[in-house]
């Protein structure tokens, strides 16, 4: 039998015509509407999910050469537009959606990379107070990052030069389109190398795209990585960037970033002459107190009251050596009565007193054994007897048990 012409396919030939069929063009650039869901960001760098709503579900693929441009990250869950084209997976005999753009479905691509970005470098600390440095009271010198065009470099001048003129380093920057991330970040970099004390980064007012750079994740860790303190200065009042947030200090416009950046010279001079003020009159009520203390201390030097004084502590003094001398007596005689009584108790259990009342002690020679009984000595055995008042030295020349 002919299989070829009974229409018997193999299975990649049967798979390569259907891939013929999905693939005509019928179904090339589609635009679709669902949820992400098994959303895996492969190493390679291709993306790989389901497209899915409340009925059916889609395999796609987004090829690392597609994602790579892509403003924010595809997460699970999230409701997208995406545009591509059908294809046939041969391997698996499965068709998929070769994925070429995707963008949020409700909400705007710029606006979610920015809330990606902002929760990312939030949990990494980025935007952490401990991390915030303190800006110096009285800055030498002022680092300036902004276009050389707008009104931004015009405004701080303005500002710095009334307020507090001091030595300004400007570094003409890029701050709007493709080329403004960089700049902005080489500008950080060279004058963190300079000796500026305190660096403004802005720019004036724009949309969301036209302040796209200070939303940019390499521009907010350049800021972080400064070692001298930040100001972020752009000109948006009610709207936060990236930079915002992990600047040291956010000022709504460039003209707020100069008053931020340096003190107010007439405040200055009225706080310094306030304090001359209060200083003089501190010293004034302090010399007018030792002169008091003076005028005071010369009349107890007057020699009448200086001899109703002595008089008056010599008397103080003899009461208190009156006082002493009966407190010692009473001590003393305390301390006698104390004495005798130990005394007489140490001479009830006296050895000399037992010998005083006519008592004697008996003891072996030559090895001076206390003896108590009959039984330790014998006959012709030499004893020493103490009395009073001397040592008898005896040979025993009999012994006698008695019965009392």
């Amino acid at each position: 039998m002919d299989f070829k012409e009974k229409g018997i396919y193999t299975v990649h030939e049967f798979t390569r015509v259907i891939k013929t069929i999905l693939t005509d063009g019928m179904l090339n650039d589609v635009w679709i509407r669902g949820e992400i869901s098994n959303y895996t960001n492969h190493s390679s760098g291709h993306r790989y999910f389901t497209l899915k709503d409340k009925n059916s579900q889609l395999q796609c693929v987004m090829f690392r050469w597609y994602g790579q441009n892509m403003r924010f990250e595809l997460e699970h869950g999230m409701k997208v537009i995406v545009l591509g084209d059908i294809d046939l997976y041969e391997q698996k005999g499965q068709y998929q959606l070769k994925v070429r753009a995707a963008r949020p479905d409700g909400v705007g691509e710029l606006y979610k990379a920015y809330e990606q970005l902002k929760n990312k470098l939030a949990l990494e600390g980025l935007f952490s107070p401990e991390h915030k440095k303190t800006l110096p009271p009285f800055p030498g010198k002022i680092g300036v990052a902004t276009s050389d065009t707008g009104a931004a470099i015009h405004d701080i001048l303005t500002i710095l030069k009334r307020r507090y003129p001091v030595n300004v380093k400007f570094f003409p920057t890029i701050v709007q389109g493709e080329y403004a991330a960089g700049s902005i970040i080489r500008s950080i970099e060279v004058l963190n190398k300079t000796d500026v004390d305190v660096i403004i980064l802005g720019r004036g007012g724009g949309s969301i795209e036209d302040l796209w750079a200070f939303n940019e994740e390499a521009v907010a860790r350049a800021i972080f990585n400064s070692k001298v303190p930040v100001i972020s200065a752009v000109g948006h009042e009610t709207d936060y960037t990236i930079s915002d947030f992990v600047a040291d200090v956010r000022a709504p416009t460039p003209s707020a970033a100069a008053g931020i950046a340096v003190p107010d010279r007439q405040e200055l001079f009225s706080n310094i002459i306030r304090l001359n003020g209060s200083l003089l009159g501190n010293m004034e009520y302090c010399i007018n107190e030792k002169l008091s203390r003076v005028a005071e201390l010369d009349k107890r030097v007057d020699p009448v009251l200086f001899m109703d004084n002595l008089d008056e502590h010599i008397r103080h003094i003899g009461e208190l050596t009156g006082r002493q001398e009966m407190g010692i007596k009473r001590i003393i005689e305390v301390k006698n009565a104390l004495f005798n009584a130990r005394a007489g108790m140490l001479d009830a259990v006296s050895p000399l007193g037992t010998l005083v009342r006519g008592y004697s002690i008996v003891m072996t020679l030559p090895d001076m054994r206390l003896i108590s009984s009959i039984k330790e000595v014998e006959e012709n055995d030499n004893v020493r007897i103490i009395v009073t008042d001397g040592k008898i030295n005896c040979c025993v020349k009999d012994k006698e048990v008695c019965k009392w």
